[in-house]
């Protein structure tokens, strides 16, 4: 395994975050704009293999097209990019009003290229060479924040998931999710209170290359709803699905 200065290996991370269904946070879709091939690959194997679903872009142009076409929670963006530099990808997104999270990834470490990057719509900045442990831990928290949740657990009713472990629990006691199953519940409760569409979902819980056209939504709230109660999430007809602190019912 190919190691880059100051950073894990990728098989180093996974052990540490866990493999399969409940292993690294959030489970949602991240883009990385990172030109140097090695380590581009490197962490979108590394997210992949932690939950995340990971589209990964080699120049400006490429990358600021995705950004601007795709919905992602967020985004890795290295500063020193061809055909168009990070600072002005990043500052057409938010021109643009894209609004998820940027950190940005850099060999530049200087203050000026700090306030740069900041000014320009950042919500953090890591220099390399970097351990991809912290790289994980600020993308989690800037999703956390970005869905307006401060906790690294997200509850609704009796359910909890713990965003660190990847534990989730029914009244306390362990549940078994698949990876599917765990990203979906994950983005829901991220989002809760708000009725996501089933196109959203999908954009969120998949790269880039799924089959938009599946029915395996479906099929994986029909499954939740089998673990974790019927009523924890609700289908709004026609609009999509909405998950919430159920009422108080009897649980079968």
């Amino acid at each position: 395994m190919t190691r880059l200065p100051g950073l894990l290996d990728v098989e180093g991370v996974s052990a540490h975050f866990g493999r399969g269904s409940q292993g690294e946070t959030s489970k949602l879709h991240i883009l990385i704009v990172e030109d140097e091939p090695t380590l581009g690959n490197q962490l979108k194997t590394t997210l992949e293999q932690t939950g995340y679903a990971v589209d990964l872009s080699r120049d400006g142009e490429d990358g600021h097209f995705m950004g601007s076409t795709e919905e992602y929670d967020a985004v890795i963006l290295d500063l020193g990019l061809p055909e168009i530099d990070g600072l002005s990808v990043l500052g057409m997104w938010r021109k643009e009003g894209r609004t998820f999270p940027v950190l940005v990834l850099t060999a530049r470490d200087s203050w000026s290229d700090k306030v740069a990057g900041l000014d320009a719509g950042a919500d953090d900045y890591l220099a390399k060479p970097f351990q991809t442990e912290e790289l994980i831990a600020r993308l989690r928290a800037l999703i956390r924040r970005a869905s307006g949740n401060t906790s690294s657990e997200l509850t609704a009713g009796g359910v909890r998931l713990d965003t660190r472990s990847g534990r989730v629990t029914l009244d306390g006691e362990p549940v078994k999710l698949t990876a599917q199953e765990y990203k979906l519940l994950s983005y829901l409760l991220h989002h809760k209170g708000k009725v996501i569409s089933r196109t959203e979902l999908i954009e969120h819980i998949y790269d880039q290359d799924f089959d938009r056209d599946s029915n395996t939504i479906e099929v994986f709230v029909t499954r939740i709803r089998k673990k974790l109660g019927a009523d924890v999430i609700t289908t709004i007809r026609g609009l999509g699905y909405s998950l919430d602190d159920p009422a108080d019912a009897p649980r079968g």
